[in-house]
């Protein structure tokens, strides 16, 4: 998947993207991109600070086995776990990235990246759009006004799912309009 970002107003980084000047694979002729949507940086919170502690335990790890290893095999042992640590934070970082959710003029897309080597993607035309939902509950997905959205299509197609985006309402409301521009309300 290619991705650009041209919009000076919004970073490569930002997990909610109105109006980006974004290019992907699929896009069509005139499909112009309304929305680009990442999981809530809160919800990376988990693996930041598994990856955190990690470190700390390496750390004192190395008090510990000064009496059992030569310098020489502790630099390896260090090595081999900071190659793992930093292996975690970087796929965590990819799979955080490159899950997204596209709203265009024309449809509705979710990428999912799984393992770095597979991609899912669910495509849901506006035109085959039944509802859309907004489910946020608990304190902190309150506090950080974030949930997900779950949008239902006709017949056989698979639903479209975006999981922890941040205001999911205000993400609904355009697909709503989108719909409503489509079906002429």
């Amino acid at each position: 998947m290619r991705m650009e970002n041209n919009n000076k107003k919004s970073s490569a980084f930002y997990s909610y993207s109105l109006n980006p000047q974004a290019k992907f694979d699929t896009q069509e002729d005139g499909e112009k991109v309304y929305l680009l949507l990442r999981s809530h940086p809160f919800t990376q919170i988990g693996w930041i600070l598994g990856s955190i502690l990690f470190f700390i335990l390496l750390f004192s790890f190395n008090f510990f086995i000064q009496s059992f290893f030569n310098p020489g095999q502790i630099f390896l042992i260090n090595l081999f776990f900071t190659i793992i640590i930093f292996s975690y934070i970087w796929f965590n970082i990819l799979n955080w990235y490159f899950n997204v959710g596209i709203i265009t003029s024309k449809r509705i897309i979710d990428i999912d990246f799984y393992a770095v080597l597979y991609k899912e993607i669910t495509n849901a035309q506006l035109g085959r759009i039944e509802d859309t939902t907004v489910k946020s509950g608990g304190y902190l997905e309150s506090f950080f006004d974030y949930g997900s959205i779950f949008v239902q299509t006709a017949g056989t197609e698979a639903n479209v799912e975006f999981i922890n985006v941040p205001h999911p309402s205000d993400a609904v409301q355009i697909i709503n309009k989108l719909l409503s521009k489509k079906h002429g309300l």
